[in-house]
């Protein structure tokens, strides 16, 4: 069996290939360290993350980079990933829908993970699972990030460019500076700039930028349901996915940390915990503090 793993060698050739390796990441079935441990990257693949609140246009606008992107001969890989139901634990997983157009694209692979309740929408599975993807060749990996707030910030630790999608109506902008989440963006799209005020939006958008000393990170104005604006971000990710990366440090030691935490948590299953805690409030004297000290 061991044996067999190791000679998953996953290509952007060979969907299957790609797909059976990622669902033994995904799944930690057997053999999956080892094959992660053998990964060969035989080139650079950039990772571009993007993020943004709901409602955005986040999944619009990866489906206009897609399809500029393809029109350029690239091969793209899309790991989109839902949010994890804090309840039953499920995820929609519904991006294959909102990506429809591109699914049947030889040169485009798409692939839904849920958050498994990780609160910055990013597990240490989709750290592995991108790596899978890096590995398999491709052009480019785009990430698309459920929309969760400031802790999506963890998102820099896993792209190499993260683009930030918002809108005309997000609100107060010093609001938005204050969440953090602006603090990540190598550049800011203003989707649906055909509404109201979007001019205003931007023009604002980019004084706080410069008031910050962030004048080199670019505001885009994009109706990525008509694909207006997009080829100026697609030629943003052509040219920034090239540079040479001056977080690349930090960037793995994001990664690492998350894939360390995740094998110090390896033995704390969420549902066993939900029903060891039902068990537990049936005392008069539950102290939640006391449960966890003793839970290990």
């Amino acid at each position: 069996m061991k044996s067999s793993i190791q000679h998953i060698k996953p290509h952007f050739s060979d969907f299957r290939s790609v797909a059976r390796a990622l669902s033994i990441v995904e799944n930690d079935l057997y053999g999956a360290n080892d094959l992660l441990k053998s990964l060969a990257f035989d080139k650079h693949v950039p990772v571009i993350g993007v993020t943004g609140p709901p409602g955005a246009g986040k999944s619009t606008l990866v489906n206009a980079l897609i399809g500029q992107l393809t029109a350029k001969h690239l091969k793209i890989a899309i790991l989109a990933i839902d949010p994890t139901s804090p309840f039953n634990f499920g995820s929609l997983l519904g991006d294959r829908i909102r990506m429809a157009p591109h699914f049947n694209h030889p040169g485009v692979f798409i692939r839904s993970l849920a958050t498994r309740g990780s609160m910055g929408g990013l597990s240490a599975k989709a750290i592995e699972m991108t790596d899978v993807l890096r590995s398999a060749g491709f052009d480019y990996v785009i990430i698309e990030t459920v929309g969760v707030g400031q802790s999506e910030i963890e998102i820099a630790g896993l792209a190499d460019l993260t683009l930030l999608v918002l809108v005309p109506e997000s609100g107060d902008e010093i609001q938005n500076i204050k969440s953090g989440i602006m603090e990540i963006a190598d550049a800011f799209i203003i989707n649906k700039a055909d509404r109201a005020d979007a001019g205003l939006f931007a023009n604002n958008l980019q004084k706080i930028i410069s008031q910050k000393g962030e004048s080199k990170v670019p505001v885009f104005k994009t109706v990525a349901s008509h694909s207006e604006g997009v080829n100026e971000v697609v030629d943003f990710i052509l040219s920034a996915s090239t540079a040479k990366n001056s977080r690349k440090e930090l960037l793995l030691a994001e990664k690492a940390y998350k894939l360390i935490q995740q094998k110090q948590m390896a033995g704390v299953d969420k549902k066993k915990l939900l029903l060891s805690i039902k068990e537990a409030l049936a005392q008069p004297d539950f102290n939640l503090y006391r449960f966890t000290e003793n839970y290990f």
